[in-house]
C-alpha cells in the first residue's frame, strides 16, 4: 500500500474515532440525561463519519488501486492528490467546529467549499490514471 493511501485511511479512522465517540455520547444522552446542548453536535457526528470517514477512505482506497501506469510502480503525479488529503480534513473540522461550536456561517461555506476543492483535486489526479486500453506508453 503506497504511504498516500496509508495517510488517507489513518486520518479516516481518526474521524471514525471522533464521529463514534459523539455518536456514543449522543446515544448515551437518550438514556440518561447530559446535557440538552448535546443535540446540536449530531451535525458534526454526520459529517465526521460521512464525510471524513466514509469518503476519505473511499478516496485512500481509490488512490491505491485505481490503475497505475501500465507496469510503471508509478502513480503519477501525487501532488494534487495529497492537496486532496489536507483539503477535506481542513473542511471536515472545520465544518465540524461551526457545528460543535456555533460559529459563524463562513466556517460551514468554507468548510464546504474546502471539500468541494478536495473532490476536484482527488478528481484530476485520477484523470490522468484513466488511460484507454490500446494505449501504449511512451518507452523512455
Amino acid at each position: 500500500m503506497p504511504p498516500l493511501s496509508r495517510l488517507y485511511i489513518r486520518a479516516a479512522f481518526v474521524n471514525l474515532l471522533a464521529g463514534f465517540t459523539i455518536g456514543a455520547l449522543l446515544l448515551a444522552h437518550k438514556g440518561v440525561f447530559i446535557h440538552p446542548a448535546l443535540w446540536g453536535w449530531l451535525p458534526a457526528h454526520i459529517e465526521l463519519l460521512l464525510i471524513g470517514w466514509i469518503v476519505q477512505f473511499i478516496m485512500g482506497t481509490a488512490f491505491w488501486i485505481a490503475p497505475r501506469f501500465w507496469k510503471a510502480p508509478r502513480r503519477g503525479n501525487e501532488t494534487s492528490a495529497q492537496a486532496a488529503l489536507l483539503l477535506i480534513n481542513a473542511g471536515v473540522w472545520l465544518v465540524v467546529l461551526w457545528s460543535l461550536f456555533g460559529g459563524r456561517i463562513w466556517m460551514l461555506a468554507s468548510g464546504r467549499l474546502l471539500e468541494v476543492g478536495a473532490a476536484i483535486a482527488f478528481s484530476l489526479h485520477l484523470w490522468q490514471r484513466v488511460v484507454p486500453r490500446n494505449y501504449q506508453p511512451p518507452s523512455a
